[in-house]
């Protein structure tokens, strides 16, 4: 009996195995293998992950007939059937199409968790280094300028220094960070974007309106996280030389391998540009002089059940300088020949390590910045050094299929001095500098509910206590609602953002000494509070094409806001609390179409209304006021044409701005507003081989300029003003709204191994 038993056993288990099947195949896009990507048999627990090839393998499939279903990061999902005959091999070759909105990617950005783009509660725009390379740009400031709604502002019209502006508000309302920690200080917000080298850029995420609740300070206008690439998954070798008619060289090189149990990257970027161009011959450098060198370095381990350990740092020096054109380093602080020349060194190192707690995800990061700069705007002197420390422990927990939570803490120091009032000593018998000290610690909790299949649920909460301005609470509330495949999704967001101000680390006006700087009173941190809708919309058109449509509408409220006044006094700038409110509105809207034939088209539009009510003078009614460098109306677009036959492809891109106001003196005769204007490009790319292209084209197709970027530039140090000077002008560079570089051509040859 105990052998029949056996024998029954036996045949049930060779008949189980016999009804079953295998299914292999290899996953490709465009003619090129996809690594890692995701495999799997809709309705059932059956899946696997391609290799470094695209090869994947799923065994014990039952017999009969199967959708299955393939996924990769930047892709879009596709599905087909199957048919598995019983102890046979299907061998299956699967094709994805390239996602023109990358609705199927992962971000972390909005939730501090790893979820596909569709469905995260928190609208994140996603932006591939694919996009930048069809106007290609030597740091990733200038690249910004294809994202709708972000405007890389210039601040300066003689040593080129600016600022991002998010939805119309100013560079101190976005904040900066690099795999998701701040890296990127108020001092140096600028020096940070430039020098990262397309070679690192994974992709960059961009979230609008108040991201305080898991960021504390400085998100408050919104978010720019830079996600650098996986050294195991990043090309072995990389290298892209640019250089333009205007005789400007950008290098950026990359290296990756694998050491043992752990991947490498090291990444370079070197830029050089020594000429003193001066078009519209008002004696200035139309585009500062630089030299800068920038150089990255990231470790990942391989660790059990794919623990997160990496850890990255990164050197950056440039010299840059803007002026009169036979201004020497030996003018430098004198008042002889006007020059703004600017040194500037730092250091960053960040890491992230899993720990080894069974069960339980606890993820400790941790960063470090020192920022070094030495500038001279005329003979204005400024030293200034900056430490930034940041760590922070965050646990993550899947209470449930439907309930997760992340519960965070994090402490954040900053160490600045420099040698202007902002560190002086209150004391005359203390003549020694008082350097600023802020420490910040916090804890932050999310709760995410998925409340249907349909629909989700984010509340978050965030307690940061500052030494200076005591305890600051941020809430946040996200819901999202939309279809399981990602075609149709609603969000709406309400959240708080605080910013505690540092004035003379982020105002660049502030230093150049061509305006006195008055503070009236003790600045109270400002507090914002944002309600905005975000709809997306996808659609598979029957030709095989495919439509996006991303539409936001926001509405956020200020309070304590601080704003320079460039009007009151002509020889100052006024920094002050806000008697009244002030207000950012608006509306983006975003298309992105693909045709079934080599055809894509993205185009963005912002509409805005940023502005505050003030109230100057005790008993008077408040007044509207715009904001100045604000656009009420600019778009975005890029035209890409493929000729596969000839491996070519074509890209007109560019940017569109209505009038904005910009600061003027009183009796000015220059405009108060700027013109409209386009700044567009074109290219040609040539693909030689496999990993090899070479690139070239026009920026700023129809040549246009700024008129009078510089007020009186014939006497930058105003030894003349009574000298034919009816209207009092002084020397001021605050007056800019695009960049005075003219047509220029450009080529460049990239290669990836």
């Amino acid at each position: 009996m105990k052998h029949f038993l056996l024998y029954i056993l036996l045949l049930l288990t060779l008949t189980a195995h016999a009804q079953t099947g295998t299914i292999r195949g290899t996953v490709r896009a465009e003619g090129k293998v996809v690594p890692f990507a995701s495999i799997g048999l809709k309705g059932t627990t059956l899946g696997t992950t391609a290799d470094e090839q695209g090869n994947f393998a799923l065994g014990k499939v039952p017999a009969g007939s199967h959708r299955l279903v393939s996924s990769a990061v930047g892709f879009l999902p596709a599905e087909r059937t199957v048919t598995v005959a019983a102890g046979q091999t299907q061998q299956v070759n699967v094709s994805l199409n390239p996602s023109p909105n990358a609705l199927g990617d992962v971000v972390v950005s909005g939730t501090l968790n790893e979820v596909v783009r569709s469905e995260s509660p928190v609208a994140v725009e996603l932006y591939s280094p694919k996009l930048f390379r069809k106007n290609p740009a030597v740091c990733l400031f200038e690249n910004l300028t294809m994202i709708n709604g972000v405007r890389p502002q210039l601040n300066c019209s003689v040593c080129g220094t600016g600022d991002i502006h998010i939805n119309g508000l100013e560079g101190p309302y976005t904040m900066v960070l690099i795999d998701g920690m701040p890296l990127v200080s108020s001092l140096s917000t600028v020096y940070g974007l430039s020098g990262i080298p397309s070679s690192l850029i994974e992709r960059v995420e961009v979230v609008k309106g108040p991201a305080s609740t898991l960021y504390g300070s400085e998100a408050v206008g919104g978010l720019i996280n830079v996600i650098t690439k996986n050294p195991a998954k990043a090309p072995r070798f990389s290298a892209d030389v640019l250089g333009t008619s205007h005789r400007d060289l950008n290098l950026d090189l990359g290296v990756a391998r694998k050491v043992g149990s752990a991947s490498t990257l090291l990444s370079t970027n070197l830029y050089h540009f020594d000429q003193r161009r001066d078009v519209n011959q008002d004696g200035f450098t139309d585009v500062p002089t630089q030299q800068r060198v920038s150089v990255f370095n990231k470790w990942t381990w391989a660790r059990p059940e794919q623990q997160v350990a990496n850890l990255a740092g990164r050197y950056y020096y440039e010299d840059r300088f803007g002026g009169q054109l036979n201004w020497t380093p030996e003018h430098r602080g004198q008042d002889s020949i006007y020059g703004e020349s600017v040194y500037t060194s730092r250091y960053e190192l960040l890491g992230q390590y899993q720990l080894p707690v069974r069960g339980q995800k606890l993820l400790l990061s941790g960063t470090f910045n020192q920022h070094n700069q030495n500038s001279v705007y005329g003979t204005t002197l400024y030293r200034a050094s900056q430490r930034v420390g940041f760590g922070q422990l965050t646990w993550a927990k899947e209470l449930s299929i439907r309930h997760n939570l992340l519960v965070g803490a994090t402490y954040r120091t900053t160490w600045y001095d420099d040698n202007t009032p902002a560190t002086a000593s209150a004391s005359l018998d203390q003549p020694r500098n008082q350097p600023d000290l802020v420490r910040l610690p916090g804890a932050f909790v999310q709760d995410e509910w998925r409340l249907t299949p349909d629909a989700t649920l984010l509340m978050g909460l965030r307690y940061d206590y500052n030494s200076r301005h005591g305890s600051i609470l941020s809430p946040r509330l996200n819901y999202k609602w939309g279809r399981p495949d990602g075609s149709l999704v609603w969000r709406l967001g309400l959240g708080n953002g605080y910013r505690v101000v540092n004035l003379f680390t982020e105002d660049h006006a502030a230093l150049t000494g061509s305006r006195q700087v008055v503070v009236q009173g003790n600045l109270r941190p400002e507090r914002s509070w944002n309600a905005n809708v975000n709809f997306t919309r996808f659609l598979q058109t029957r030709s095989g094409g495919t439509v996006t449509f991303d539409a936001s509408a926001f509405y956020t409220y200020f309070t304590n806001k601080i704003s320079p006044d460039y009007d009151t006094n002509s020889d100052q700038i006024i920094y002050r609390n806000l008697d009244g409110f002030a207000v950012s509105r608006g509306l983006t809207l975003n298309t992105d179409i693909a045709f079934s034939r080599p055809l894509k088209l993205l185009l963005g539009v912002t509409l805005l209304d940023v502005y505050r009510q003030e109230r100057l003078v005790a008993g008077e009614p408040l007044r509207r006021v715009a904001q100045l460098h604000s656009p009420p109306f600019s778009g975005t677009w890029a035209v890409s044409y493929a000729l596969e036959k000839l491996r070519l492809s074509l890209d007109y891109t560019g940017q569109v701005s209505s009038p904005m106001p910009l600061p003027v003196v009183p009796n000015d005769f220059r405009p108060s507003r700027s013109p409209w204007f386009a700044l567009q490009n074109v290219q040609v790319t040539r693909k030689l081989r496999e990993g090899l292209e070479v690139y070239g084209g026009l920026k700023n197709l129809f040549n246009f300029l700024p008129r009078h970027p510089l007020l009186r530039p014939f006497d930058p140090f105003d030894k003349r003003t009574a000298v034919d000077n009816p209207q009092g002008y002084s020397f001021d560079t605050s007056y800019n709204y695009a960049p005075v570089q003219g047509r220029r051509l450009f080529l460049g040859l990239r290669y990836s191994l």
